[in-house]
């Protein structure tokens, strides 16, 4: 095995783990909040238990897309199989949406119809547990989401931290009803919950979907790749159609590249390998074709019939 078949299959078992530990997480506090929610008839808890069993769906798709993504390349998918994880990515941004709708839908009905809390404090215990034990798992999905460059985990950590505000609002809610007395605070606590569940929705959707449409790198990425180029000034005489996208963790970039006339293939061929590893370097996880080309013997930037290399602006 190579020493990037090894990082691969480390970075695999990695994302694997976390994302079994969210569905692990999930599943418990989905079974915590609806039988409790239920006990205490409490709509807002029971929203939180239906915004939990969609995060569990949503943990249990990050965890096959994670599996799936560290599939090699095979006949069918040339180019591997990252995309899956944004794909995963916009189910659940969708899921989310779904989640929202469910508890405005139920917390109306509630509004309409009146109904008082019966106790609030298995809901408070539920709630408080609920927010500590999403803390902690969707920080370990974060940062290994960072580290990986997963859509899928990200877009987990996100639901996560979502749940964990979307908790602390319900916590606060069921204290303002044991002061106050006023259970219609219950719905509406549950409301605002499910505008901030859009609201995160949205921004997951935005994150994993445009780049299903073969979005390029962000701008300081491009710019890096730019400068290692420019580092390579006269091997490199100018260079054009560089390409990039996304596909989940995986960066895939090619670039025209003009070498003088009198190279040779085996120093082109060691300079578009050198080439590659540099930029795989700084930017991990990325598969890099470089097309050599050669210099044209009167160019715009020797101006001469012997071409020396130059600094000729990218086209």
């Amino acid at each position: 095995m190579t020493n990037q078949q090894f990082d691969a299959e480390r970075v695999a078992r990695a994302k694997r783990s976390v994302a079994l530990l969210s569905v692990l997480s999930n599943s418990a506090l989905v079974a915590l909040k609806l039988i409790v929610g239920l006990l205490i008839n409490s709509v807002s808890v029971i929203a939180e238990g239906i915004h939990s069993s969609l995060d569990l769906v949503a943990a249990l798709i990050a965890l096959l897309a994670v599996k799936k993504a560290s599939v090699p390349p095979d006949k069918e998918h040339a180019y591997g199989h990252g995309k899956i994880e944004n794909v995963s990515g916009t189910i659940e941004a969708i899921l989310i949406f779904v989640a929202a709708a469910l508890i405005i839908y139920e917390s109306v009905q509630k509004l309409i119809e009146g109904a008082a809390v019966a106790s609030v404090n298995f809901g408070l215990v539920v709630m408080g547990v609920s927010a500590l034990a999403n803390t902690y798992v969707s920080r370990r999905l974060m940062k290994v989401a960072k580290e990986t460059e997963s859509i899928a985990l990200e877009a987990d950590a996100l639901h996560l931290s979502t749940d964990v505000l979307t908790s602390l609002g319900v916590f606060a809610g069921l204290i303002l009803i044991r002061l106050t007395g006023l259970s219609i605070l219950d719905p509406i606590v549950a409301i605002v919950v499910a505008m901030i569940i859009i609201k995160a929705a949205w921004e997951l959707t935005k994150t994993a979907f445009l780049d299903l449409m073969d979005r390029t790198l962000p701008l300081e990425e491009q710019e890096l790749i730019t400068s290692i180029l420019k580092e390579h000034y006269p091997e490199v005489v100018t260079f054009h159609k560089v390409r990039t996208r996304r596909a989940g963790s995986e960066r895939h970039i090619d670039m025209h590249v003009i070498v003088t006339p009198t190279t040779t293939v085996e120093n082109a061929h060691e300079l578009s390998n050198h080439l590659e590893a540099h930029i795989e370097s700084k930017l991990p996880n990325s598969h890099i074709v470089v097309h050599m080309e050669p210099c044209e013997e009167k160019c715009p930037v020797c101006s001469g019939d012997k071409c020396h290399g130059g600094e000729k602006d990218d086209e």
